[in-house]
């Protein structure tokens, strides 16, 4: 299996390559040349096994100039008791009839970004020895939240690398912001940036495009490498938790055999959704991807019309990590649906670069519908749908969760179908706490509190523990204060590693 852009002008290239570098130099996404299925025999093979030989087994479709023994290697150090609070790692959770909670969000920063971000740097770095890189990696982050703490994790004291973190100033919960601005390790830089995702997003995305900044790098011998989820290694890890689950299902008895289901993902990037598109390419027998978006509704809207537009006015809302309006990971969708057709995307990118949208034809937006449905929860139906799910399925919802649930059930409302259904479930509920705690408490409860106070409050009020990763986050020191404009991210980058153009 080789990797090729999407924007069809980079020539193949090796899995290891594709990871090294992250982003192909046209400015497209690294996608496979084709997707694998899944053979009956591995089928078979995977009911018997735990999340890490399973893993092992979906990689090694992808990742075909890695040895088996590479891959183990890669998976059993991402994947472990250290790292996760749960050893089934991805466990499924019953909430309703045919309705299955996956909580991805076990490890150490307790988000979904942990299941990739924990192996992505083994990947980069058995990718890096691989290819025969001397030159030191520096990895560059846009985060709406939890991306940015579950790669500074992920990457934190690696030799040869040093990994650099832009987030929106007003844009992540306060324990995102303190997850990141305390980080430990010889080699993290963390940086708020005056503007929204999008403007971070589009920062380092110049950066990656940024010739002379690449030369500068490459005269101190060093090469930029992304973590975030255009980086096809961030993407695979992915595909393994849909995978599973679906096999999960089955063992327990809860699925037959080849029997369909629908997963409902929250997303602002796309890459989460677009990861469950693939394991049903591989041959998990999917009826719908509900795409579950929050007042930032760009995605519903393209789904619904063919229409991509992102000139409309930025929300700010409870579920911040979808707070986006240029999902990047859409352009890999858009490879697979086109049939591999880099003019058209290509077409489209420039577009949305120069204008501002752009507009799919009939046959690829036709496509798109007969597998994805799409809709948007407000802020006040994202509370509702806490205060719900806690008093009628005594389940604790984060505000991303809370919006896939909402939109699933606006799914079975205007379509009736109840097939059993898989909701990713992004973060742990303590991630956005006061959010969480203001839908399920009485207001005389927590007003007056600071929102470390209302996460204890809120974990003696449900009985459920606050994770490690979480847990006095407010006494850590805080480490990185740096604030960058928007247009100056890329000399931000280079004073931090005391470089000059």
């Amino acid at each position: 299996m080789k990797y090729t852009s999407s924007r069809g002008k980079c020539s193949s290239i090796t899995a290891a390559e594709a990871i090294k570098m992250g982003i192909s130099p046209d400015g497209g996404l690294f996608v496979p040349d084709f997707v694998p299925k899944i053979s009956e025999l591995d089928w078979r093979k995977m009911a018997g096994q735990t999340y890490q030989e399973r893993a092992c087994e979906i990689l090694a479709y992808y990742l075909q100039d890695f040895s088996s023994e590479e891959i183990k290697n890669c998976v059993n150090g991402a994947y472990n008791a250290q790292s996760f609070d749960d050893e089934r790692i991805a466990p499924l959770v019953r909430i309703a009839e045919g309705v299955y909670i996956q909580e991805l969000w076990h490890g150490p920063t307790s988000a979904f970004k942990d299941m990739a971000l924990q192996l992505l740097p083994y990947l980069l770095v058995a990718s890096a020895e691989k290819t025969g890189e001397e030159d030191e990696i520096v990895i560059l982050v846009a985060t709406s939240g939890d991306t940015g703490k579950a790669a500074l994790e992920g990457f934190k004291d690696i030799d040869r690398v040093k990994i650099m973190v832009f987030y929106p100033q007003d844009g992540v919960s306060e324990v995102q912001k303190r997850q990141m601005i305390t980080q430990t390790g010889n080699n993290v830089f963390v940086a708020a940036v005056e503007g929204n995702f999008d403007d971070a997003q589009n920062g380092v995305k110049k950066i990656f495009a940024d010739q002379s900044f690449i030369a500068t790098l490459a005269q101190h011998r060093m090469k930029m490498s992304s973590a975030n989820s255009i980086n096809w290694g961030r993407l695979l890890p992915q595909i393994v938790y849909y995978v599973s689950a679906y096999i999960d299902l089955q063992v327990s008895g809860q699925l037959k055999s080849g029997e369909a289901i629908n997963v409902a993902v929250p997303t602002g990037n796309f890459g989460n959704i677009l990861a469950a598109y693939y394991a049903g390419q591989m041959g998990v027998p999917i009826n719908r991807l509900i795409c579950a978006s929050n007042a930032n509704n760009v995605l519903t809207e393209f789904i619904r019309t063919g229409a991509y537009d992102r000139n409309r006015t930025f929300a700010k809302t409870l579920s911040p990590s979808m707070d986006i309006l240029i999902s990047s990971n859409l352009e890999r969708l858009l490879y697979e649906i086109t049939g591999h057709d880099a003019t058209a995307i290509s077409d489209w990118m420039e577009e949305l670069k120069t204008e501002g949208k752009y507009q799919v034809d009939h046959t690829t937006i036709d496509k798109i519908g007969n597998l994805f449905w799409a809709d948007f929860s407000s802020d006040e139906e994202t509370q509702q749908t806490i205060r719900n799910t806690w008093e009628e399925d005594r389940y604790l919802l984060d505000t991303h969760t809370a919006v896939a649930r909402n939109v699933y059930d606006k799914y079975v409302m205007n379509t009736g179908d109840k097939t059993p259904t898989i909701i990713a479930s992004t973060a742990s509920p303590f991630k956005f706490g006061k959010s969480v705690a203001e839908a399920i408490l009485k207001p005389e409860l927590i007003e007056g509190h600071d929102e470390f106070a209302i996460l204890k409050i809120l974990s003696e009020y449900t009985g459920i523990t606050i994770p490690a990763g979480i847990r006095d986050l407010d006494q850590r020191t805080v480490l990185h204060n740096t604030v960058s404009a928007k247009e100056a991210m890329g000399e931000t980058v280079l004073e931090y590693l005391h470089l000059h153009r």
